[in-house]
């Protein structure tokens, strides 16, 4: 990833937590996961995306209805919540919102929305 990183034109997507290839073990008990369980079990990897890209050029995604499998759609939005507590306002509004606006050359109207929910 880190190497990845250094090429300034490659942004990545943050998501896939939910699902049986991330190892976690979830599909196996028989509660789903909690979002601080799902928070824990991928806080190392996201640690590695955010800082080999840092929050300017990473952001969140559900991947569902793949990730429906292992957990609600509301266990992973929370566990990224969770996940970038430590950020400022404009580091979540990127996270979440303002990078994928930017990348997919999203309506500005999508844009102006983002800023100002900071």
């Amino acid at each position: 990833m880190r190497e990845l990183a250094q090429r300034p034109n490659v942004t990545v997507k943050i998501g896939g937590i939910g699902m049986r290839l991330g190892g976690f073990g979830f599909h196996d008990r028989e509660l789903p996961p909690t979002s601080v369980e799902l928070a824990a079990a991928a806080r190392s990897s996201f640690e590695i995306c955010i800082e080999a890209f840092g929050p300017g050029r990473a952001m969140f995604e559900g991947n569902f209805p793949v990730d429906k499998s292992g957990c609600s759609y509301s266990v992973v939005w929370n566990a990224f919540k969770r996940l970038a507590a430590g950020f400022s306002p404009s580091e979540k509004a990127a996270l979440f919102a303002g990078n994928a606006i930017r990348v997919y050359r999203l309506p500005v109207k999508l844009r102006m929305t983002t800023e100002a929910a900071r």
